[in-house]
């Protein structure tokens, strides 16, 4: 592993409950509209609250029709972050790729469509997909380290660059529909009747949702030498660092103290002073992730993560999204690379009433990026802890780390 090797972001793609593509969350995003749950069309669903944000019908051409909902969510953001990236199969035949997927579900829908049926499938197939779909014969990982895979999967994507064994990665998340999960979530009493509300007052639980963000990760030397750091526009970003962590203290809930998720995120952040110009936060809207979460972000940012002098301002997606579980991550890593791409964070849907106990910044109106840093964090049952942060590719921002 050589820590020296310097990785970049290319590409990226989006699928959300708003629509196919990165185009439409940057415009979602600048919206900053209230969108309301989905009830899904599955009469086995039978919970209190059958509440989730579908993506849109998906009946697009090029699209295998016979594929599962996850998998055709990981090949349209994918095809559009190689699009973004400037990269054909041809180009990836080419080379040492890999393809690494996280998600909290997998392909779920084969195995719930009946009940006591006799027919089941590994669910954990959406990278072998997604690499036998574009011809590659590399790495092909599928990470399931519940609401934080996507983050994990940037993780091993900057890892196989630095070692040596990948010079393009194909890297992101992608979760669909579960009658399963949203059944355990409605039996822990997680779920908000209204909507995904973090950092609000009243909220009540979250609302999970549909989608995929994948990211094209290369090394700067390979993609040097392709021209892709000739672009004019910034679409070139630097990994600049990833951080794991685990628990290992509860099934659900993260330690009280915080320290692995303070860990994970000084590990991407690298050597101090922690500059940043944005924090994509996990803030799922459950009552204790979001107040230790904010406690955390203080407590690693300093005063300024609040609302005291030098603000740093947090852009909360799942408000936006809902909470799109193996895939939130990567959107988060989808969305930052679009506020550093633009320059300004948007404006947040707005909060009704901020919790009193998270004293973070969560401007309604768009402010200029400073720091051209973004910090995304992701927690997950387990205590899985992913952090992630991208960075303006100028050399002049520390590089992390990419281990626990």
């Amino acid at each position: 592993m050589n820590a020296e090797v310097e990785v970049v972001v290319t590409g990226v793609g989006a699928v959300t409950c708003h629509g196919v593509g990165a185009g439409e969350l940057w415009r979602a995003m600048t919206a900053a509209g209230t969108r309301l749950p989905d009830r899904p069309a599955d009469p086995l669903a039978l919970m209190d609250l059958p509440l989730i944000n579908l993506v849109p019908d998906l009946d697009l051409p090029g699209l295998d029709p016979t594929s599962e909902r996850a998998t055709r969510f990981a090949s349209l953001a994918a095809a559009e972050a190689l699009a973004d990236a400037g990269l054909d199969a041809d180009a990836l035949d080419a080379v040492r790729s890999a393809v690494v997927l996280g998600s909290c579900m997998g392909e779920p829908g084969v195995n719930e469509r009946e009940r006591g049926g006799q027919r089941w499938e590994p669910p954990f197939r959406l990278a072998s997909a997604l690499a036998d779909e574009l011809g590659l014969f590399g790495t092909a990982l599928d990470v399931a380290n519940a609401c934080a895979a996507g983050g994990y999967a940037l993780g091993v994507a900057m890892d196989l660059v630095r070692a040596g064994e990948a010079d393009v990665v194909i890297a992101g998340g992608s979760d669909a529909y579960s009658r399963v999960a949203l059944g355990c979530f409605n039996r822990l009493g997680a779920v908000d009747p209204e909507r995904c509300r973090p950092f609000e007052s009243d909220r009540a639980g979250t609302v999970f949702a549909e989608g995929a963000g994948v990211v094209v990760v290369e090394s700067a030397a390979h993609a040097r030498a392709r021209g892709a750091l000739d672009f004019g526009d910034k679409r070139v970003l630097s990994l600049d660092g990833v951080g794991w962590s685990c628990d290992g203290d509860h099934p659900t809930a993260p330690r009280e103290d915080g320290e692995q998720i303070v860990r994970a995120m000084r590990r991407a952040l690298g050597e101090p002073p922690y500059d940043v110009g944005c924090v994509v936060p996990h803030g799922t809207g459950t009552r204790l992730n979001d107040v230790l979460e904010s406690r955390l972000l203080r407590r690693v940012l300093g005063a300024g993560a609040g609302g005291g002098a030098g603000p740093v301002p947090l852009y909360s997606l799942k408000a936006l999204l809902g909470h799109a579980g193996g895939a939130s991550a990567a959107l988060g890593v989808v969305a930052g690379a679009l506020i550093l791409r633009h320059g300004v964070v948007p404006g947040n849907v707005p909060v009704k009433e901020q919790d009193p106990e998270c004293e973070v910044w969560l401007p309604e109106r768009a402010v200029p990026l400073g720091v051209r840093r973004v910090l995304v964090n992701a927690y997950g049952f387990g205590g899985n802890n992913a952090s992630v942060v991208l960075a303006a590719a100028d050399g002049s921002s520390s590089v992390g780390g990419s281990d626990g």
